[in-house]
């Protein structure tokens, strides 16, 4: 909106063509959504606690101290990290580029579904919300407008395409299955975050890393001098995103000072579904998808913990990890949750690192 208002004025003021200037604006974004969560935080806890007597539901079959040391913590403080973002993005965005109402409108959805998981668990005061169809079904939905839109606004050179990462002039194309492999990645993003914030700071500390990186990403990708001499598919318009992504960055930084051990709020799967969508749409968006395995890796690790655990027990009836998600397994193995969650901290940067790389090894 600002840039919208402000760049009209140039001629009479020069330093508005700042607002230009996609870097600008992204720091913008994110120390404005910052700015919001330090005001609107302390108001918002408040209010959930007030409306959440006990606070989140813990899960029974979880570990014992979480139902010690973390009952009556309310949850749904993603509500805070929803609001940060879309004012900030808002202000700071040109609003006129499809790809950030692509990626505000699987934010914004996807949070209103964890929204309604979070609002039955506590109004039942069950870890149980929305049943898994419930809230797979409205996420392959709106995933799937996502991926039209995003098909629609590529480039014909490279429409419904794969690009392969570390590798030169190396595209796949999907055809008819380019789709559902976008739905599978947004989708498949968003519920693997959800798996992920377990433990305090655990889950959104990652995040701001992935939307770090993804932000470097989408800059040069919509960058045509940039993408060019990367050799990168370039993608007009998409670089915009990064604002988005700073106003995420922003956000996250400001939950992150309430969540912080112990946490005043849980940001439930308000902010866990919203902020996983935002992950998967963008590197959809940029052409990155198998880039997000690698910067999202830390995610895919807690993913396929769960996934192959279910499989053991059910095949062999026996249990591959001591619990499920990794995280819980290291917590069962005595790892203090501060050991547990800086040490996922360090493997999520070395795997950003290691994707952020792809753009130039080739």
């Amino acid at each position: 909106m600002l840039p919208d208002l402000l760049l009209n004025y140039t001629d009479h003021f020069q330093p508005l063509n700042l607002f230009n200037y996609i870097t600008f604006r992204t720091i913008g974004a994110l120390l404005t959504a910052l700015l919001i969560s330090f005001i609107f935080g302390p108001f918002i806890i408040s209010l959930l606690k007030r409306k959440q007597k006990k606070g989140q539901p813990i899960r029974v079959d979880g570990p014992k101290n979480h139902i010690i040391f973390k009952a009556g913590t309310p949850t749904m403080g993603g509500l805070l990290i929803l609001l940060a973002f879309t004012i900030s993005t808002i202000l700071w965005a040109k609003l006129n580029n499809i790809y950030i109402w692509i990626v505000l409108g699987v934010a914004l959805f996807f949070g209103i579904i964890g929204l309604l998981d979070d609002w039955l668990k506590v109004s039942r005061m069950t870890s149980n919300g929305l049943k898994s169809y419930q809230k797979i079904i409205p996420q392959i939905f709106i995933a799937f407008l996502a991926a039209w839109l995003i098909s629609e606004n590529t480039p014909e050179d490279f429409q419904n395409t794969l690009s392969i990462p570390f590798l030169k002039d190396s595209i796949i194309f999907l055809g008819i299955f380019y789709i559902p492999f976008t739905i599978l990645v947004i989708v498949g993003s968003s519920n693997a975050v959800n798996l992920t914030d377990g433990l305090d700071g655990l889950a959104i500390v990652p995040v701001m890393i992935a939307a770090s990186s993804l932000a470097v990403i989408v800059y040069v990708v919509g960058h045509v001098n940039f993408s060019n001499y990367l050799q990168l598919n370039y993608v007009p318009g998409v670089g915009e995103i990064a604002v988005f992504l700073g106003a995420i960055i922003g956000s996250g930084l400001g939950f992150l000072w309430f969540n912080a051990p112990p946490a005043m709020v849980f940001m439930g799967d308000t902010g866990s579904l919203s902020l996983g969508g935002v992950i998967g749409v963008t590197a959809s968006a940029a052409r990155h998808e198998l880039v997000l395995v690698i910067i999202g890796g830390l995610f895919v690790l807690e993913t396929v913990s769960v996934i192959v655990q279910i499989l053991s027990y059910k095949l062999t009836g026996k249990r591959i990890f001591r619990m499920a998600p990794l995280h819980h397994h290291f917590e069962q193995k005595g790892w203090a949750e501060s050991t547990i969650v800086i040490r996922f901290w360090i493997i999520a940067v070395i795997l950003a690192l290691i994707g952020i790389s792809s753009l130039k090894l080739r």
